[in-house]
């Protein structure tokens, strides 16, 4: 038995797109690629040029060298053991890390009470700086460009303890005799 299939309408040529329909069609199209490549693209180069300036602007931080106006922050002065005193003024630091010893430079100054209540937070006593003793060495002093030529009169310490605890470096400018200005290296080492 076969079965029979009616045969097909033949319709003949498809009617010619009218002119406004294919202009219509070609703009549909045109906006379609422009969401679907041109807006993610515009986005890529948006992303990639703020990435760029955060690039910068961190390595504009990373590679300074010198001190930063300002005080370090507590972690920093926890860490390092660098007890600043209350209402210290010309208060600078710099921090510099690799893998051998990290060390953080503080400079402020200070009245004589905040002098001994800052060494006294050391673990030293006054009576512990030397008179005419710069103990800061001169590779430190380069790294964030101390000069310790001046005619002070200057005294020194270095307060040392057991690793992984800081070592500091304590140098005292006394050419204003009521206000000392300090500078400290503490050096940690793992």
């Amino acid at each position: 038995m076969t079965v029979s299939h009616p045969p097909l309408l033949d319709e003949g040529p498809e009617p010619a797109e009218d002119r406004r329909h294919m202009i219509r069609r070609r703009w549909l199209t045109a906006i379609t690629i422009l969401l679907l490549i041109g807006i993610p693209a515009g986005y890529l180069v948006i992303s990639a040029e703020q990435s760029r300036e955060s690039g910068r602007d961190k390595a504009a931080k990373y590679s300074a060298t010198g001190l930063t106006e300002g005080w370090p922050s507590k972690l920093q002065r926890r860490i390092y053991e660098v007890p600043i005193p209350g209402k210290s003024q010309r208060v600078a630091y710099y921090e510099t890390n690799n893998w051998r010893a990290s060390r953080l430079y503080v400079q402020f100054l200070t009245s004589n009470e905040g002098l001994d209540t800052f060494l006294e937070r050391l673990g030293a006593d006054p009576a512990d700086l030397k008179d005419r003793d710069i103990t800061i060495g001169e590779r430190d002093q380069d790294v964030v460009s101390w000069d310790f030529s001046g005619p002070g009169p200057w005294s020194g310490l270095v307060h040392e303890q057991q690793r992984p605890l800081p070592t500091r470096s304590v140098t005292v400018d006394r050419s204003d005799p009521d206000h000392p200005m300090v500078y400290v290296v503490s050096k940690t080492t793992p």
